[in-house]
C-alpha cells in the first residue's frame, strides 16, 4: 500500500515541527516513543531527516506529529520565518 507522503521544498514543516517540539521541551526520542506508541511508522533517523528537509514526511507522520504535539495543522504547514 502506497502512502501519500507531503512534499516540502522550502522545508517549512519540518522547521515547524523542531520549533514546535522544541517549545514544548520533546526530545526526539521521546516524541518517536510517543508516535510509535499510537502506531505511528517512524523511527529517530527518519524524524531527523524530516526535521532537516532530506526527507519529505507521511501523512500519517504528520498527523501523529499533529497529534503528540497538540498543535494544529496551522501550526506545522505555516511559514513562520516571517513572523
Amino acid at each position: 500500500m502506497r502512502e501519500d507522503k507531503i512534499i516540502d521544498n522550502e522545508n517549512i514543516i519540518g522547521t515547524n515541527i523542531r520549533r514546535l517540539r522544541k517549545q514544548k521541551k520533546v526530545g526526539q526520542t521521546e516524541l518517536v516513543k510517543q508516535l510509535q506508541l499510537m502506531n505511528t511508522d517512524i523511527t529517530r533517523e527518519t524524524l531527523v531527516k524530516i526535521e532537516a528537509g532530506r526527507q519529505h514526511i507521511k501523512l500519517s507522520q504528520l498527523n501523529g506529529i499533529k497529534r503528540t504535539l497538540e498543535v494544529d495543522y496551522e501550526a506545522l504547514l505555516t511559514d513562520q520565518s516571517n513572523t
